[in-house]
């Protein structure tokens, strides 16, 4: 049974509205016409979600909601009517609609073609579950190995390979090289996190792409070699012809002397016999012309005759026109009169004299007639001519006119002549009449002009009998000359044959002489290729043998490579080489695609229009000749964009974005005019509309091949090209794109980028040679392709020639003219080849500097992994690299002497060494200013570790190990120390000394460990020497490996003091941030990028400069967000034609509206745009930013500089010595200055430090500082010359510390925090001692306000400052370096590895069996929900104990999560069974389960907990348990204060229950706390309050020997508190004894959501704990209570 095949086309703009019309054509073919239809519907045609929703409908019920028109209902229901009236049914609206949906579900059958790759597919499922209810699931998953091996077999069986054998091998190889590529493309994920996906329909484009490579292989090298063995055969045919012509000439000689006299004879005879030819001739001229006048006489008579005629005729003409007009009705209508008007009886009787019909005669009834008259009667006689309307018209037509006799017109006559008788009058009573009135009046006037023509007819037929008598007798005397003229032509045939005779035996001298000499020619020419060509002829044999092979490995490169990067292509060819010999298919060792299917000529035509010569991109460009899919370039440097315009611009090119409103007609031109079309910009998805296009659906039609894209058929011209080009440096393809393209990654090599910078750096430092060099390598291009071009015109001339080879004059001197040049060209790319080899030796010596560029560049190419907004095009190194030649100075040039006399003897070598140290420290500097704070050492470390990689000074697996640490945690290996060094420690040395440098390491670790306990607790152990052994053998690189396994957190510091010892101490200051200089580098049509962090605001800094470039009138900002797009693109247009600079704030808000902002700043034109115009953007972080704006433009990143010394230099910047001066306390505004700028550069710094600084991080920013500042001078220069300096100050401390800065800070501990740090008598800045010259800022004394000075002075003091500050100018202990320093080490290594690759091992439990394990492990390890009845039974409402409410409300709290935990882990396991549909909340509790994270829907009903999933499971069972114990039990002695639910009720109970029992009003009760001794008796419950422990304290630790807070240990960050007795108590009774106010919190993040009491929903209670420092002290130190660690 045969069904309709029914499915969408998508073109541009297809959406909702189409999709419906669609449907409903879909639906009434099933429903109203009854067809059996399959809907065929696939993932890649969903261009909106809501046509699931559609098909959802459909699936589930068969009908789609408010689907219908009016006008379809119509239609339904006359198709169906005829069928419920058969059946006997009502048809009735219901009845219709019923019957509609039946058949619809009978008839239509939906197929859905979905990826299963990628979230959206579960998602969708998710949303719409009639895609699986009401559907058959059919799996296409991967094909096993026979499926693979017979499709192979049924493919190739056509593929003409000449033995079972060898097809057997092809079988094999094909499906290895499938498989290969299978396993490598997990490999190629795992390792450097790129997708690429391995299909039936690869393995099939491998198969094709065989099949049509060899066959073209085959017929290439055997038209090669019939073309040089045909040569062959002429050079020797032609050598045997020689000694056969010699003969033949001399043989020629006397027969072409007897032939010249038989000649010379016959001459004669003719001469007499033409001259009697020429005599009749004349005679028969004269007869001809007599002839001629009597025939143009006749013709004038006849003329004279129709002039007469032909006035008569047009009156005629027109009566039977109107004769014609007439119809059959017309007639009828005359005929039916009984009594006609007079009229119509004078025309008729016309009508019937004119015909001769007899009247009949009447009695004359007239007046004033005799009695008796007769008159005729006509009528009766017209009737029966009209009786047959249609014979009576024919009969008028056809009336012979020259028939009419002189009686008839005398009886006509005098109608005629009677005024009533005109068609105007008879018009008015009759239109037939009117017709055959004109008839009767032009048969009259017919017959009038033929009486006088009839004489001039007479005449005419006399003159025409005399003509003919003339004519026969002119014939007569032709017939004589003919004969006498034909004798002629025989004798002059004869003659021309002996001519010809003698001409063809003296030609046949001629040509055998001729032929002799080009024979001497031909051998001479091309004897010596004799030789060449035999041996080319064997190795072609020997190519043919092993062609198979070798087309099968390029084949495999052409269907699979193009998405691997080098490394991942060599192992594939390496791979499949192996194989080819184990599969016994013959093939050329180290064959590839380049040596295979390469053009040599074609290849550097392609390098001159820009494709770079390294393997890759040879192998890419040839992929895109060869692959028959339309290739789609990865192409992020643009390179291959490049190319490809360059080398299709000739034969022209369309570019287009899909972007472009018309692409889509650009491109049917472009398929219809056989133009090329370069697609850029492509993202992740492909237009569907290209679908036809991709997969090549062309048709015939109309004999010609055509395409159907859209509804638009085009015709398909065979030269029309096709590419595709994205700027992404990591897309993600999902299968069904990548397998319709040829997937080709086209990121730039280090050989090929070595090669271009090198031809750069030549070109600038030495032009002479760069030009010659060019130039060569285009005339050797040139002259390499006329070689070959004129050998294949040689051989082609060869084997086409015909006949006898000699005989073609024209072939012999071109192959010898060309043998000619082809000896010359030869020679003169001999001599080209020498020169350029000459030219290269000392192009080399300036290699190093591209060595070294090209390896900065791919350090900086690789940081757009780090974050999307560091992306950097090659075309902008590039110009930065040389514009760092330009600047850098000759060494003849330098000031520095000392600098120069370091430098190489040699000036080249001179030169290269300042070039790379400039061009280094040039691109540091730019890189710098577009990275974060965080990311900068980073880079730093890449760049050092890049030249030291380059220079062979890294080892690769020691880099590895420093970025990954170990991987291998199963040790035998005993620790030495385990009290300090721990397991993780352990295990990361023993597994350090598995490194051929570190052999041994881990026990001269064990046998030095009091050694290495003291590198452990060094402050600056970065610098700490090593063990006796290792000190001297580790160089400083192997030297951080040692300081990441022991001291992490001094990693940071080690990296630090590494770069400083390699590169040079600048290149671990970032240069601070310079709008001046950023503005100073930009174009019209290079925007300027504002990177933000949080809180940061670059207003400020560009209103700045606004002004001082005197462009504030001229400056329009607009921040997007909804609807702002085209007031922004308004702004712009109007900004480029004014000259004005416009800022789009907030770009990552307008994700939509990107692309737009892509194709705006694409199209600027920098000629058309005003000079002055610049586009400024600021955004923060967002991979929807576009790529191409990102890398063209100038990025500057906004955020507080990293470290004190940085922060302070910043804020300087922007200080000038008139400010610091103008003020009227000079003395007093340096000081303060320098204060403020230190509390703004501390609190800002205090943020690394997380919760320890401050509890939320807030956006403290230079407009904070800028109102700080202003307000200070304010206050100075109206301050009075008496007053002391504390007024002023108390006033700025409000203004700054609760304002400017306090304003912004929302948590109250850390509003006190703030207020200490400001106002601290240890170190404030803004204490009244601040004008001391010994006022230290910090106990260690290196933080002071110096001396006063100019505004260069305070630069320099700051540059003498520390690069890393030490926490005790934060007021912290030394430990908070520990956690901040160890989680920026993390993150630098985490960052650096993603920019390295991930080299991962497979192997394992899949993630299913994990979960599975994981859940069930849960689920036995949580008890059921708690029996509240019981409880409640056991622990009831008691106004004297408020601790069984409090146990009973945490219950229902944790039966809330329990029944959460248990609910959500059975479904998960059913789930993971397939029992139940995975939905998004279960895949969501996987993914944490898996991640080790909490659920998001257990953390919705849980308590606050930091904690990974395992330690929180064990928390939770100490919970319950406890809970458990409590009811079991009674009331604990003693609470474990962490295992409430919701801690302020039990609180709160303990103060109700001493309020209740001593009658006191609850709100004057409060809590004092008493620290217990260690050895208090805790088996018995205090009279009042509770005994509570549990908590922890970070930032100091408990003394259990002074009962009181003292500084923590070195390395410890968290102590258990001691057991705390919580007193109630009143107000006036607390005790009052030197303590600190320590906040609780629940966990260590410490920032909650603000609650109503005005505290973070994360803090617990302020404890009062004993200590004999001040409060500030510890304040500052940020130390706080904690229920819940996050480990």
């Amino acid at each position: 049974e045969e069904f309709h095949l029914f499915s969408i086309e998508v073109a541009k703009g297809y959406g909702k509205n189409e999709w419906r019309d669609d449907l409903r054509k879909v639906l009434l073919m099933a429903g109203a016409e009854g067809k059996d239809v399959v809907f065929l519907f696939t993932d890649t045609q969903i261009v909106q979600e809501n046509f699931l929703e559609d098909i959802n409908n459909i699936l589930n019920s068969g009908e789609v909601p408010n689907l219908w028109k009016s006008e379809d209902v119509q239609t339904i229901t006359e198709a169906l009517r005829p069928l419920l009236q058969a059946q006997g049914l009502p048809t009735t609206k219901n009845a219709v609609n019923t019957l509609f949906i039946t058949r619809v579900r009978s008839n239509l059958h939906c197929v859905l073609a979905m990826s299963p790759v990628s979230d959206e597919f579960r998602q969708r499922l998710r949303m719409f579950p009639s895609l699986v209810n009401c559907c058959t699931i059919d799996w296409f998953s991967e094909w096993p190995l026979e499926a693979l091996e017979s499709v192979a077999n049924t493919f190739l069986g056509d593929a003409s390979l000449e033995t079972p054998e060898l097809l057997k091998g092809v079988v094999d190889a094909c499906v290895y090289i499938h498989q290969s590529v299978e396993r490598k493309s997990k490999q190629f994920f795992d390792e450097l996190r790129r997708f690429n996906y391995v299909t039936p329909t690869s393995y099939l484009e491998l198969l094709q792409t065989f099949i049509r490579l060899v066959k073209e292989k085959r017929e290439e090298i055997n038209l090669q070699k019939s073309r040089l063995q045909n040569g062959l055969d002429k050079l020797s045919d032609t050598e045997g012809k020689i000694d056969v012509m010699k003969l033949e000439l001399v043989e020629l000689g006397p027969v072409i002397a007897k032939t010249t006299e038989e000649v010379e004879a016959m001459i004669e005879v003719i001469k007499v016999d033409t001259a009697k030819a020429d005599e009749t001739k004349a005679q028969v001229l004269a007869q001809e012309e007599a002839a001629n006048a009597k025939a143009a006489e006749a013709q004038a008579i006849a003329d004279d005759a129709q002039a007469d005629l032909d006035k008569a005729l047009p009156a005629l003409d027109q009566a039977l026109n109107s004769l014609k007009l007439l119809t059959k009705a017309d007639i009828v209508e005359v005929k039916a009169m009984r009594n006609p008007p007079a009229g119509v009886r004078l025309v008729m009787e016309v009508v019937c004299i004119i015909f001769g019909q007899k009247p009949k005669m009447v009695e004359d009834k007239s007046p004033g007639a005799k009695p008796g008259a007769k008159v005729a009667d006509y009528w009766e006689a017209s009737s029966k001519m009209v009786q047959d309307p249609v014979a009576f018209l024919s009969s008028l037509l056809e009336f012979d006119k020259d028939g009419i006799t002189a009686e008839t017109i005398e009886k006509v006559e005098p109608y005629i002549q009677r005024d009533d008788f005109k068609p105007e009058i008879i018009q008015k009573v009759s239109k037939a009449c009117t017709s055959i009135c004109k008839w009767g009046i032009a048969m009259y006037t017919y017959y009038m002009v033929s009486l006088q023509v009839a004489p001039k007819r007479a005449a005419l037929a006399e003159a025409r009998a005399s003509l003919e008598v003339t004519k026969k007798e002119l014939a007569a005397a032709k017939d004589t000359l003919a004969e006498v003229e034909a004798k002629v032509a025989a004798l002059n045939a004869k003659l021309d044959e002996a001519n010809g005779k003698k001409k063809d035996l003296q030609d046949q001298s001629d040509r055998c002489e001729a032929q002799l000499e080009r024979a001497g020619k031909l051998i001479g020419g091309l004897g010596g290729e004799k030789v060449r060509w035999n041996n080319t002829i064997v190795a072609l044999d020997e190519r043919l043998g092993r062609v198979v092979g070798d087309v099968v490995i390029s084949a495999g490169v052409v269907a699979y490579s193009g998405p691997f990067t080098p490394s991942f292509r060599t192992d594939l060819l390496k791979d499949w080489s192996e194989r080819m010999v184990d599969a016994n298919v013959p093939h050329t060792p180290g064959a590839d695609i380049t040596s295979t299917l390469a053009d040599p000529v074609q290849i550097r035509s392609w390098n001159l229009a820009g494709l770079p010569s390294d393997g890759q991109s040879v192998e890419n460009g040839i992929i895109v000749a060869k692959a028959r899919r339309w290739p789609l370039m990865i192409d992020p440097q643009g390179q291959a964009n490049k190319w490809i315009k360059n080398m299709c611009k000739e034969s022209g090119i369309d570019v287009i974005k899909l972007s472009n409103k018309d692409y889509l007609r650009t491109l049917a031109n472009a398929i219809r005019f056989g133009r090329a079309v370069l697609l850029e910009n492509i993202g992740e998805q492909l237009d569907a509309a290209l679908e036809p296009l991709l997969q090549k659906q062309t048709f015939k039609q109309g004999g010609s091949e055509v395409i159907k894209m859209g509804d638009d058929i085009i015709p398909y011209h065979p030269d029309f090209r096709f590419y595709m080009t994205t700027k992404m440096r990591n897309p993600h393809y999902q299968p069904e794109v990548s397998v319709k393209v040829s997937l080709l990654n086209f990121f730039v090599t280090l050989d090929g980028l070595e090669d271009q910078l090198l031809g750069t750096v030549v070109m600038q430092e030495r032009r002479d040679l760069a030009e010659a060099k060019n130039q060569l390598v285009v005339s050797n291009a040139r002259m390499k392709a006329q070689l070959k071009d004129l050998e294949d015109k040689i051989l082609y001339m060869l084997s086409n020639s015909t006949g006898n080879i000699l005989d073609d004059e024209e072939l012999i001197n071109t192959l010898a003219q060309s043998k000619i040049t082809s000896d010359d060209i030869t020679e003169k790319v001999a001599e080209a080849e020498v020169t350029e080899r000459d030219i290269d030796q000392t192009r080399e010596k300036y290699r190093p500097v591209a060595t070294r560029a090209s390896v900065l560049f791919f350090c900086i190419s690789d940081l757009a992994i780090v974050d999307p907004m560091y992306q950097y095009s090659l075309a902008w190194f590039i110009s930065l690299f040389i514009r760092g030649i330009e600047e850098a100075d000759k060494p003849e040039e330098m000031e520095d002497e000392e600098a120069r006399a370091k430098l190489p003897a040699d000036d080249v070598e001179a030169r290269i060494e300042i070039l790379n140290e400039y061009f280094t420290y040039s691109l540091y500097n730019n890189i710098c200013r577009s990275l974060f704070e965080r990311h900068k050492l980073m880079f730093s470390l890449l760049l050092c570790v890049a030249i030291m990689q380059q220079r062979g000074e890294i080892d690769a697996q020691e880099w590895r190990f420093l970025l990954a640490g170990p991987t291998d945690t199963n040790i035998s290996a005993k620790n030495p120390a385990p009290e300090w060094v721990t397991e993780k420690v352990w295990i990361e040395l023993v597994n350090a000394s598995n490194l051929p440098a570190f052999a041994g390491f881990s026990d001269a670790f064990a046998a030095s460990v009091d050694h290495y306990r003291k590198y452990f607790e060094s402050s600056e152990a970065h610098r700490f020497p090593l063990d006796d052994t290792f000190n001297g053998k580790l160089n400083e690189f192997q030297k951080l490996l040692v300081i990441r396994c022991i001291r992490p957190d001094r990693f940071m510091l080690g990296i630090t003091d590494f770069v400083s010892a390699k590169l040079g101490s600048r290149f671990i200051e970032p240069p601070p941030f310079d709008l001046e200089a950023c503005y100073a580098e930009s174009r019209v049509d290079a925007p300027l990028i504002f990177v933000l962090s949080s809180g940061a605001d670059p207003m400020a800094d560009l209103l700045k400069l606004c002004e001082e470039k005197e462009m504030l009138q001229r400056f329009d900002q607009v921040s997007l967000g909804q609807g702002q797009g085209p007031k922004a693109e308004a702004m712009i247009e109007r900004a480029m034609e004014e000259g004005m600079w416009v800022c789009l704030q907030n770009c990552h808000l307008a994700e939509s509206w990107m692309p737009k902002l892509d194709v705006i700043c694409e199209t600027i034109d920098a000629e058309a745009v005003h000079p002055e115009f610049r586009l400024w953007l600021s955004a923060m972080p967002s991979p929807a930013f576009p790529v191409a704006i990102l890398q063209n433009g100038i990025k500057m990143t906004l955020e507080p500089p990293k470290g004190l010394k940085a922060n302070l230099i910043r804020s300087y910047t922007r200080i000038t010595d008139e400010y610091m001066d103008e003020c009227k306390d000079p003395a007093s505004h340096k000081k303060l200055l320098f204060s403020i700028c230190l509390f703004h550069a501390v609190i800002q710094d205090r943020r690394k430090f997380g919760p320890l600084g401050w509890n939320i991080p807030y956006g403290f920013n230079d407009p904070d500082l800028k109102i700080s500042l202003r307000q200070l001078r304010m206050f100075l220069d109206e301050a009075g010359e008496d007053q002391p300096l504390a007024v002023p100050l108390k006033t700025l401390v409000y203004l700054i510390g609760e304002c400017n800065y306090g304003g912004r800070v929302t948590d109250a501990h850390d509003r006190r925090c703030l207020m200490s740090i400001l106002t601290d008598e240890n170190g404030g800045p803004f204490h009244v001692n601040i004008m001391d010259d010994n006022y230290r800022f910090s106990p260690s004394g290196l933080y002071y306000a110096p001396e006063e000075g100019d505004h260069e002075s305070y630069i320099e003091f700051f540059k003498q400052m520390p690069i890393a500050a030490d926490p005790e100018v934060f007021g912290l202990h030394a430990n908070a370096d520990i956690t901040k320093d160890q989680q920026e080490t993390d993150l630098m290594c985490n960052s650096i590895l993603l920019t390295q690759g991930n080299a991962t091992s497979g192997g394992g439990k899949s993630k299913e069996e994990t979960l599975a394990e994981v859940a069930a492990q849960i689920a036995e390890s949580i008890p059921p929900v708690f029996d509240l009845e019981l409880a409640n039974y056991k622990y009831p409402v008691d106004y004297y104990e408020s601790m069984n409410s409090v146990l009973c409300q945490e219950l229902v709290r944790f039966n809330r999560l329990l029944e959460v935990i248990h609910a959500s882990i059975g479904s998960f396991q059913l789930a993971l069974k397939g029992q139940i549909v995975m939905t998004g909340e279960l895949d969501a509790l996987g993914n944490a389960m898996f991640d080790g994270k909490i659920p998001a829907m257990w953390a919705k009903k849980s308590y606050p907990s930091l904690q990974p999933l395992a330690a929180y499971m064990s928390e939770l069972v100490r919970r319950l348990e406890t809970l458990q114990k409590w009811i079991d039990e009674g009331a604990p002695p003693m609470f474990w204060i962490t295992g409430f639910f919701f801690t302020h009720a039990f609180l709160t109970g303990v103060l109700q229950n001493y309020a209740r029992k001593y009658k006191l009003p609850i709100d004057t009760v409060v809590f004092d706390f008493e620290a217990m001794p260690a050895n208090h008796d805790f088996t018995k419950k205090p009279d009042d309050g509770a005994y509570c422990t549990g908590m922890f304290i970070e930032g100091a630790k408990w003394s259990d020997e002074k009962m009181t807070l003292v500084e923590s240990d070195p390395k410890v960050l968290f102590t258990e508190m001691p057991v705390f007795w919580f007193k109630p108590t009143t107000q006036d009774k607390r005790a009052d004894f030197p303590h600190y106010l320590c906040p609780i919190y629940r966990t260590a993040e410490r920032r909650g959501v603000l609650a109503t009491t005005g505290h973070s929903s994360n803090f617990v209670i302020n404890l009062t704990v004993p200590s004999d420092k001040p409060q500030n002290h510890w304040i500052k130190r940020g130390v706080a209570g904690l229920l819940s660690l996050s480990y």
